[in-house]
């Protein structure tokens, strides 16, 4: 049809103008119809355009000018529509390095899947394969590789994603089922914990291996999915905005500093670039290790923790960040390695959940269980605490204090004060200010544990005794308790030094010298001669 325009605008445009103004009307509506028909198929357009000379009456001149076909991507997925790329050194220089590696295992002109995998994310293959497919997919390469140009630019749309929600939409979309891309089930939601999981504990210094992972991995899918198989990729994503996003964007994190450092290492010859970092947990032994992770053969015991190492990585990825902010981190070599101090820097943000120096102040089956053991383990302790409480029908719960506790008749507690059910299944149940009650002298008063928003139905409850536990109107035995104290060092130093005042001021008012004078206005020789002990005076 593009064809047939161009002959008769060429016949209209040979014939000379009669009327002058009647037939250039004409001209204008007929080249309106040739534009607006050529816009509504995929021809190539034809412009038709007039100019007159006055006067010596020169011919007009026609001027066609021909456009392509439209086309936004090639098949290797670049977007040949996007008229600039950003200049991101790192990610052309990787894009070189992976492409010449590409053309050498393969004869391919661009980037294939296994050798992303290899030279970027050799640590973690999972990962960097479900990356790659991500990228593939949302440049919609009709090829296995993508090309240079469609692998920078979605390196650069990737790292270029500001918003939490986005980021956390991307990584919930990488985990989804491989037949159904809108639905995630319970193994894809695992596996993407996992991932949170190792890359937060091989940066921070801690043992991957932890016996009850599986228990706090299960929590989370239980309260996921309830009794569903899969779920829509929204529905996730809005449950780990509201609950843990603070996981996901660790692990992005790792990958976008991963990205933009990759080239350095295989510039080098070196597939490495992952970065060696030193944060212990404590100076002592580590405290979430439980008594089977270190010894398969020995016995186990009846007294297990509450808190695990994986329990610890969920709890401060939910809880604000007050609850664990890291210790200073020490890079290894850093005097010889400037690079790598620079890259602990860099880390030292992304490692901000990880509890590198929680402390265990109460444990209930090594200290005893009561309120007065409660109270003289707790109080006095300066900063933020986390109470886990135990039942006997295998429920465990979280109370977290952002502020020191005290006894009062009030309900307390400030923007972090929040109320967890860690087991069977993993659920936010409050997340409040001033929902936090301690009293255990005070008459007039409900005496206990309390934590909730309403003073009269609180959520969870604990009774004077420290023997029995109500949560939302069901009543449990109470096994066990133990208190954590996420404040930094000088908290707990503080607190020891209280304790040893207290004992040396209860030594020095146990044994007290009084004169002859003194004690005949004493207190106490008027209650003994009430009591019928006779006095007797020189």
């Amino acid at each position: 049809m593009g064809n047939n325009v161009s002959a008769k605008a060429d016949g209209e445009g040979s014939e000379p103008p009669l009327d002058g103004g009647k037939h250039k009307h004409h001209h204008q509506h007929h080249k309106s119809s040739i534009q607006s028909s050529n816009s509504n198929n995929n021809a190539n357009d034809v412009v038709v355009s007039n100019s007159s000379a006055s006067g010596s009456g020169s011919n007009n001149s026609l001027k066609v000018q021909s456009q392509t076909q439209t086309m936004t991507r090639s098949a290797s997925g670049a977007d040949v529509t996007e008229k600039y790329l950003t200049q991101l050194v790192p990610v052309e220089r990787l894009a070189e390095i992976l492409k010449e590696q590409t053309s050498t295992k393969y004869g391919i002109n661009g980037i294939m899947s296994d050798v992303f995998v290899s030279q970027v994310f050799p640590e973690y293959t999972d990962l960097g394969h479900r990356l790659f497919q991500l990228m593939h997919l949302n440049s919609k390469a009709t090829t296995k590789h993508l090309g240079t140009v469609a692998f920078r630019q979605q390196c650069e749309r990737f790292l270029g994603i500001m918003d939490d929600a986005k980021v956390l939409e991307s990584y919930i979309k990488m985990y989804a089922q491989d037949d159904n891309p809108d639905l995630i089930d319970k193994a894809g939601v695992t596996r993407l914990l996992l991932i949170c999981y190792t890359i937060a504990m091989q940066h921070s210094g801690n043992a991957v291996l932890c016996t009850a992972i599986n228990r706090t991995f299960g929590s989370v899918t239980k309260s996921i999915f309830f009794s569903h198989d899969s779920l829509s990729l929204g529905f996730v994503c809005r449950w780990f905005e509201q609950n843990l996003i603070r996981l996901v964007l660790l692990v992005h994190k790792y990958c976008v500093h991963t990205l933009s450092t990759a080239y350095r290492g295989l510039e080098q010859q070196s597939q490495s670039c992952g970065i060696e970092l030193q944060t212990p947990v404590l100076e002592q032994r580590n405290p979430f290790a439980s008594s089977d992770a270190t010894d398969h053969s020995a016995p186990a015991l009846h007294n297990e923790t509450l808190m695990p190492l994986s329990q610890a990585w969920l709890l401060a990825g939910a809880l604000p960040p007050l609850y664990s902010k890291p210790r200073t981190i020490v890079p290894p070599n850093s005097s010889n390695n400037s690079s790598a101090s620079s890259a602990v820097q860099i880390f030292k943000d992304k490692l901000s959940m990880m509890p590198s120096h929680w402390t265990l102040l109460y444990d209930s089956n090594e200290h005893g269980v009561g309120a007065n053991r409660f109270l003289h383990h707790v109080l006095g302790y300066r900063g933020p605490t986390l109470v886990l409480l135990h039942t006997k029908d295998e429920q465990t719960y979280c109370i977290a204090a952002p502020n020191e506790w005290k006894e009062t008749h009030l309900f307390v507690g400030g923007e972090g004060s929040c109320v967890i059910q860690l087991l069977p299944k993993f659920v936010i149940l409050e997340k409040k200010p001033n929902i936090l009650y301690l009293n255990t002298s005070i008459r007039g008063y409900p005496k206990g544990l309390r934590a909730g928003a309403d003073p009269r139905k609180p959520i969870i409850s604990v009774d004077e005794h420290f023997e029995n536990v109500d949560c939302k109107g069901i009543a449990a035995g109470l096994m066990s308790i133990e208190v954590w104290g996420c404040g930094d060092k000088s908290s707990r130093e503080v607190q020891l030094d209280i304790k040893k005042w207290q004992i040396k001021e209860a030594e020095r008012q146990r044994t007290v010298k009084l004169t002859a004078a003194d004690w005949m206005d004493h207190p106490d020789r008027y209650l003994l001669e009430l009591g019928g002990r006779q006095n007797y005076n020189n």
